[in-house]
């Protein structure tokens, strides 16, 4: 196998041209369309002017690239929708208009899988089309990063089950054609083994939407994007289970692996537009007699930028290399996943930082998009699990692959060593010396 750090042309080509559309095309609409929910929104205006451009996308075959040829994507594979997905991560609807948006995204995989045939016709495909939204609820007021807290329960109730309780941060649920909710359904086993994934459609009784949050203080309270959701005796048929009973996280890692990635890719996009604003500003301003570009305290925050986003997009490439080597979510694989989604928030927050405190008081206002990027660092390191917890995973991997010495001093103890290393070669200090 030959290694290369290069693109094939014919791929290049399409990365040009993903980059002169989202440029031209798409980040224009960061400008006109600034509601919270705009990019995912079916009856947003913002959806009207996405329309002629997803059609434009699917005309070039860059129409949901995450998804296998069999089920309408392109299925490039990991590290071709990392290239793309550092393009797209310069804009907030560049997903939306490639249609590999999450959750849907994610959501679609799992239809796909476990999915069952009305399913599939009344939501899997409209979902790959782009024509829906979905959301995915797992998290609770009170539990998160530990199931074992969930209390979310669905109830077996002939051909019916029967879900009570509440869900928090629901993201996309106002919006949303269909839920794929995380609930308990056996409390008798450990929650590995008693939690289950069922699809709960819109407008189902029982289920209501009791505020939706946002990110950050610029959306008015309660008309955000991630609802607070409560199921009181909500019931759905009982083949709304997606999978069999107890394998709610088996089928939650179809998506939450391959989203995490994602998280990563875009935000490499993100980073790069970034340190371009952060560039152009140490160009154009004068202070003290000269550029800002000629402080050596400014160019150590230029050098410092460009080896840490080139060191993590390295990290996030390798790391769809390995996705597409294995074909699997290994341990290896799910231990660099963990890694690029605890480096994701450090790094966004160092770089962003660097870049507003450069733009001075115009770095801190609503006037260029440095303070909404600032808003969102939190969130990243918190969705898809905190980035305490994916560090542990990495050190209790890594972990994995040593052993404790086996005596009272460590194998790199320098005198054990050179007394072994004297047996070796000691006889050519008196034979030579």
């Amino acid at each position: 196998m030959s290694w290369s750090f290069e693109t094939d042309s014919e791929f290049q080509e399409q990365l040009n041209w993903i980059d002169k559309f989202t440029r031209e095309e798409i980040e224009p609409l960061d400008l006109v369309f600034r509601g919270p929910g705009d990019p995912w929104d079916p009856d947003s205006p913002a959806a009207a002017a996405m329309a002629p451009l997803k059609e434009i996308v699917k005309e070039k075959r860059l129409w949901a690239c995450h998804i296998g040829p069999e089920l309408g994507g392109q299925g490039y594979g990991q590290v071709n929708l990392g290239l793309m997905n550092e393009i797209l991560g310069r804009s907030r609807f560049g997903p939306s208009v490639f249609g590999c948006q999450a959750p849907d995204s994610g959501n679609a995989e799992i239809l796909a899988h476990f999915g069952t045939p009305h399913q599939k016709e009344k939501y899997l495909q409209p979902l790959l089309d782009g024509k829906i939204a979905s959301c995915y609820s797992m998290t609770e007021p009170q539990a998160g990063a530990d199931p074992a807290e969930f209390t979310c329960t669905a109830t077996r109730d002939g051909d019916e089950w029967v879900i009570n309780g509440e869900k928090w941060f629901a993201s996309h649920a106002r919006f949303s054609e269909f839920l794929l909710v995380m609930v308990v359904t056996n409390t008798d086993v450990p929650i590995h083994e008693g939690a289950s994934i069922v699809l709960v459609e819109k407008g189902t009784p029982g289920m209501e939407i009791l505020r939706n949050s946002a990110v950050g203080p610029y959306v008015e309270q309660g008309d955000g994007v991630h609802g607070y959701l409560r199921f009181t005796d909500c019931r759905v048929p009982a083949d709304h289970l997606l999978g069999e009973e107890g394998q709610g996280f088996l089928v939650a890692q179809t998506r939450l692996g391959g989203g995490r990635v994602h998280h990563a890719m875009r935000s490499v996009g993100k980073l790069k537009k970034v340190m371009d604003m952060m560039c152009e500003r140490v160009l154009s301003r004068t202070t003290k007699g000269e550029l800002l570009a000629n402080k050596q305290m400014t160019q150590e925050k230029i050098a410092d930028s460009y080896t840490q986003i080139l060191q993590y997009r390295l990290h996030v490439l390798y790391t769809a290399w390995l996705i597409d080597k294995h074909k699997e979510y290994n341990r290896e694989v799910r231990k660099e996943i963990a890694a690029i989604k605890a480096a994701t928030p450090k790094v966004l927050q160092e770089v962003v930082y660097r870049a507003m405190h450069l733009h001075g008081s115009l770095g801190m206002s609503d006037e260029i998009p440095l303070m909404y990027m600032w808003a969102d660092i939190p969130e990243l390191g918190v969705v898809d699990g905190p980035s305490e917890v994916h560090k542990v995973t990495v050190a209790r991997t890594v972990l994995r692959d040593h052993e404790p010495a086996p005596g009272l001093f460590p194998t790199y103890h320098t005198p054990t060593q050179r007394e072994a290393a004297m047996k070796k070669y000691g006889h050519y200090l008196t034979e030579n010396g």
